[in-house]
């Protein structure tokens, strides 16, 4: 059995907490024990994000002591926290001790599907989900992680799903964490965008595997009525 810690990032634990709470479903289901360091906390990603990276730093110390419990493994189910983690080093160039801590945690810091696919060698969950569905790659997978292919593949081995292509899949669906608040017209206009892509060829469901993202389309398509159902790449996992 596969030792793991769960790093459950703020947005799922103040917003969706089913998909941290389903996440430990999932790995259980492949043979990992849950490990969850309680003095955990935030990765410090919205500070950072808007610049102040020296007031961010005793939030980062904070998680780094925290992961420093054990050597396993560090799984989340939000790219762009762990995408955050991931830059730790560069971040305490200046202190070079907390620099090599911060190297330690951000190595064996594994986005979920990430995990699942490369780290368990599983592609296939053994999933059920009929219907028709379109999977929005967050840019925090793609760009900051590489992480491309892992998801699809999981997604492709779900049985009765069909999965359809949009036309700018790639494309930022304008979150971008404190962006959508500063930049709030534009958020909005290229969210609106990417609903219009996903409303033309008519899904079932819409799949992410950040909730960030999630929580941007998610909503846009809730202010249209759009009869898409949002799920969580974990929801769909899970689907028997």
């Amino acid at each position: 059995m596969q030792k793991v810690n769960l790093f459950v990032t703020c947005l799922c634990d103040t917003v969706k907490a089913d998909v941290a709470k389903k996440t430990v479903q999932l790995l259980e289901q492949l043979n990992c024990e849950i490990i969850f360091p309680e003095k955990q906390g935030c990765c410090g990603q919205p500070a950072i994000n808007s610049g102040y990276i020296e007031s961010s730093k005793p939030a980062m110390k904070t998680l780094i002591k925290a992961f420093e419990i054990n050597n396993y493994p560090i799984v989340t189910p939000a790219g762009s926290c762990a995408a955050s983690i991931k830059n730790y080093p560069k971040y305490f160039a200046s202190e070079p001790k907390w620099a090599a801590r911060a190297q330690q945690i951000a190595n064996r810091l594994f986005e979920l599907t990430q995990f699942i696919v490369n780290e368990l060698g599983i592609d296939n969950v053994g999933a059920r989900l009929a219907g028709r569905a379109v999977y929005h790659p967050s840019c925090s997978l793609i760009r900051k992680l590489g992480v491309r292919e892992e998801p699809l593949c999981l997604l492709a081995n779900v049985q009765g799903l069909e999965m359809l292509a949009i036309e700018n899949q790639e494309t930022c669906c304008g979150f971008g964490g404190t962006f959508s608040i500063k930049m709030g017209e534009i958020s909005s206009a290229m969210v609106k965008e990417k609903v219009q892509h996903i409303s033309k060829v008519e899904p079932d469901f819409l799949i992410c595997a950040d909730v960030s993202c999630l929580m941007n389309i998610g909503g846009r398509i809730s202010r249209e009525n759009k009869p898409v159902k949002v799920m969580h790449i974990v929801d769909v996992l899970l689907s028997r």
